[in-house]
C-alpha cells in the first residue's frame, strides 16, 4: 500500500514564521509532525511513503535525508503551483501507478491522537473486502464551512459537499485528515473541473467515484481526536493534548 502525505502548502495561518519554518516541521514530542504522520503510515502497512513538497520546502527532505531508518522508504514529489488538495494528490499518479490497489492519504496538518487511525481504517478496509473508508468526526456547526462534510447512509457515505454553510450541510460529520482510497480516484483527478475556490478538489473527486456501487465508501470514526497543527492556536492545543496524554 502506497501512502501520500501532501506538506506543499504555504502555511498561511501561521504566518509570519511558516516564511522561514514549514508548519510539518513544527515539533511534536521531540519530533517534527511531519515525522509522526509518516511513521503511522508506516504503521499501517504501507511499504513506500510519497511526501509531496513545494520548491520551498527542501528542510523537510534534508530532515529525513539525514536518518538512515528512512532511506528507501520515502519518494519525493514536487509541487510547484497550489491547485488545491486534489491536484497535489495527482501529482503522485505517475509515480504510484502498479504499486496497489489501494492509496492512504494523511494530510501533513493533521495529527490524529489517541488512536492508531491510519492502521484502523486499514482494518476496517480488509475486513469490509477492499472498501474505501474516510477518516470523520463531529465538528460543532460554527466549524461546519471549514471542511468537507459527509452524507452518511446505511452505514456507507454516500455524498460529500465541500465546505459548505451550516444550512447547506448534510450532517455534522467532518472529513478530517485521513483517506484510504481505491487506486481509481487518480483516474478520476485527472478528469475533475476546478469546484470551490478555482481549485481541484479531492472531494469532488471522490463523490464522483462514490456514485458508482463498485467503489463503497466506509466512514470511520476516531475514537481519539484530530489535531490540526496549521494554525498556532490548533498547534498549542495540540501541544497540550500530547503532554497531557490525550
Amino acid at each position: 500500500m502506497t501512502a501520500i502525505i501532501p506538506a506543499a502548502g504555504l502555511g498561511t495561518r501561521f504566518l509570519p514564521l511558516t516564511r522561514a519554518v514549514p508548519k510539518e516541521m513544527l515539533p511534536i514530542g521531540g519530533k517534527p509532525a511531519i515525522q509522526l504522520i509518516v511513521d503511522e503510515a508506516l504503521a499501517a502497512g504501507c511499504d513506500d511513503v510519497a511526501v509531496i513538497i513545494s520548491p520551498a520546502k527542501e528542510i523537510v527532505r534534508s530532515y529525513f535525508s539525514a536518518d538512515p531508518a528512512y532511506a528507501g522508504v520515502i519518494r519525493w514529489v514536487c509541487q510547484t503551483e497550489q491547485r488545491g488538495l486534489g491536484h497535489a494528490v495527482l501529482q503522485c499518479a505517475e509515480t504510484c501507478a502498479g504499486r496497489g490497489d489501494r492509496v492512504l492519504i494523511l494530510l501533513g496538518d493533521a495529527v490524529i491522537g489517541g488512536c492508531q487511525a491510519a492502521s484502523e481504517m486499514a482494518a476496517l478496509s480488509r475486513a469490509n473486502g477492499g472498501a474505501s473508508v474516510i477518516g470523520a468526526e463531529r465538528v460543532p456547526p460554527e466549524r461546519v464551512s471549514r471542511y468537507g462534510m459527509l452524507k452518511i447512509e446505511g452505514g456507507r457515505v454516500v455524498d460529500l459537499v465541500e465546505k459548505p454553510s451550516p444550512e447547506e450541510a448534510p450532517s455534522d460529520m467532518a472529513v478530517a485528515g485521513r483517506y484510504l482510497l481505491d487506486a481509481a480516484i487518480f483516474g478520476y483527478l485527472r478528469t475533475q473541473e476546478p469546484g470551490k475556490g478555482g481549485e481541484i478538489q479531492l472531494t469532488d473527486a471522490i463523490r464522483r467515484m462514490i456514485a458508482d456501487p463498485a467503489h463503497p465508501l466506509l466512514p470511520y470514526v476516531y475514537p481519539g481526536k484530530r489535531h490540526d497543527i496549521g494554525d498556532p492556536q490548533g498547534y498549542f492545543e495540540t501541544l497540550c493534548a500530547f503532554y497531557g496524554g490525550r
